[in-house]
Order: C-alpha cells, then structure tokens, then sequence
C-alpha cells in the first residue's frame, strides 16, 4: 500500500536542494505557476484548485496547449511521492477533450495506475466546476537516484 502524502512542492527531504524553481509548482519562481496540490485519502489522488489567469492564453479566452500539459505532467508527477521517489517524465500523452478556460475555477486530479520497477505509471484529469472532464493524460514516471542525478545543486 502506498504512503499517504500531503503538500505540495516536490518532496526534496532526500536532497537539500537551494530553493525551488519549479514553473509548476515552485515558490521560489516569481513566474511560476505555484500550485498546491494535496492528498485525497478517499479518492488516493492528488488535487489541486486554480484558475488560469491571461497570461496563460492560447486560443482567445482558453489556456495554451502546454500549460494544458505543464498541469497535467506536475498532477502525475505528485503521484510518484506515495512511493517516497523522484520520478521523472519519461514520456506523456495528452488528450484535449474540450478547450479550458481562463478565468474560471478548475481542478486537476491524478493517481497511480500501475508500478513495475523503476516505471511508475500516472494519469490525471483537468476538470471544469461542473465535474466535465477537459483534458486527461497518462505519463511515464521513471524513479531516478536523486543524489547522482542532482548532486551538483545540493546545498553544501
């Protein structure tokens, strides 16, 4: 059975990094998007509520296909800290079902579909207020050696 997690940010208690500059989800990035996300014990998925200002315009008054994808790869990668890894995005596949819109309050969810070794398999769903689901994707996961891999940023 997976840990249950909550918070948002990626989980860095394996590494001291300096400070985190996420686009998604950091605090640090003043150009970021900063989303928090938080554990749903009775759906054991990761949430999180936001709204898409015009910054993040594609189509007029609907968010870019990459923002689209930017949320949707953070949800699943949220997933991976019920099994205390980092995991990075190997691959992702998007569906855009309905245009997403700016200016309204959204969610994205997202939980485990399968684990085997090192791959760890997510998918996860933007929804609008009245539970449509507009956008939904599954990614690959691959669990990395946070301390080879980042071992050059680590606060010394």
């Amino acid at each position: 059975m997976p840990k249950k997690s909550t918070g948002h940010g990626h989980d860095t208690r394996y590494i001291r990094m300096q400070k985190n500059y996420c686009f998604a989800c950091g605090n640090n990035n003043p150009d970021g998007m900063r989303l928090k996300f938080a554990y749903d014990e009775e759906t054991e998925s990761f949430i999180c509520r936001f709204r898409l200002g015009k910054r993040y315009t594609g189509p007029p008054g609907h968010a870019h296909g990459g923002i689209i994808a930017t949320i949707l790869d953070e949800a699943m990668g949220k997933v991976n800290k019920l099994r205390n890894v980092i995991a990075l995005t190997s691959e992702i596949k998007v569906n855009y079902l309905k245009p997403v819109p700016l200016n309204q309050p959204l969610r994205v969810e997202s939980r485990e579909l399968r684990v085997r070794g090192r791959q760890h398999t997510n998918m996860a769903e933007i929804l609008n207020q009245n539970n449509e689901v507009l956008a939904r994707s599954q990614g690959l996961f691959i669990a990395i050696d946070p301390q080879k891999m980042f071992a050059k940023f680590v606060e010394r």
